[in-house]
């Protein structure tokens, strides 16, 4: 059994990303830009852009933050995506989820110029992945592939098995394994027998937030297992939607948490500005 390091990729990754910035600025004279629109006071959503722009400052990366109260009117959120559809300093737009229920998320990621879309919600983007065309794609997915590619798991031929269908992790990880020739089975809250699925998957990616969901009964013998479920238990320690001590023993790889996929999301935002800002040079 291996364990993937997501820490230490992504690590590697903002180095690279880091040095490729400079490059930018000193043959282009342009800095890459990330605004990020941040509603209300949930300290997950906060903790978590405060993390975005710590990675941004230290890869070069210029960063703002919109700071929006929870009860801002969808008028002024959208007033601000025009304006910084508008501000050539900026690469990428991020809306951070979710939005209180009074606003219209779809309407908000839709107005986001699909050129400044580093998270890639927008349908333009969700519609050139599914094709098979370059474009944004969402970060976490983005950087699970990115880890398959550096530990040389190839999932041509592989049968892959989605445990959840959002459009931010489910959907699009789905297309990418489909684009890589992988044989994908999506499950989701109604699917009947979710064991007969998993114990199939050669590669097992799991992200719907229910801490244990997956236990050892339910992984076949070497599988590789991406576990992208974060969960806080009462005790205050980190987990995953795996079982992780009980399954890592049958697995080939398997991704820990913390210090898996994580770490992985926001360098894939750093390199989605970084190409943003290269289409534009």
């Amino acid at each position: 059994m291996q364990i993937i390091d997501g820490k230490k990729l992504a690590k590697e990754i903002r180095e690279q990303i880091a040095k490729e910035v400079e490059e930018l600025k000193q043959t282009k004279n342009i800095t890459p830009g990330l605004a990020v629109v941040l509603v209300g006071d949930d300290p997950a959503s906060h903790a978590y852009v405060k993390m975005k722009a710590k990675a941004c400052k230290e890869a070069g990366i210029y960063s703002i933050t919109h700071e929006m109260p929870s009860s801002i009117s969808q008028d002024e959120i959208e007033k601000t995506i025009l304006m910084m559809n508008q501000n050539p300093n900026i690469d990428g737009i991020l809306v951070q989820l979710p939005l209180p229920s009074h606003i219209d998320t779809t309407k908000i990621l839709e107005l986001i110029d699909p050129k400044k879309d580093v998270d890639g919600f927008h349908a333009y983007n969700f519609g050139r992945l599914m094709t098979g065309l370059d474009g944004f794609v969402p970060c976490t997915p983005l950087g699970v592939m990115e880890m398959l590619k550096t530990y040389n798991i190839d999932p041509k031929g592989k049968d892959a098995c989605i445990v959840g269908a959002s459009n931010i992790v489910g959907k699009p990880m789905a297309a990418l394994l489909l684009n890589a020739f992988a044989t994908v089975d999506i499950c989701h809250i109604y699917t009947k027998d979710l064991a007969e699925h998993t114990k199939r998957a050669d590669i097992l990616v799991v992200g719907v937030g229910k801490a244990g969901l997956i236990t050892e009964d339910m992984v076949k013998d070497g599988a590789i297992v991406i576990d992208i479920g974060i969960n806080r238990l009462e005790d205050g320690s980190l987990v995953g939607d795996v079982d992780y001590e009980a399954v890592a023993p049958k697995c080939s790889y398997i991704t820990p948490v913390p210090g898996g996929v994580g770490p992985m999301t926001i360098a894939m935002l750093l390199k989605n500005t970084l190409k943003a800002a290269k289409e534009r040079a």
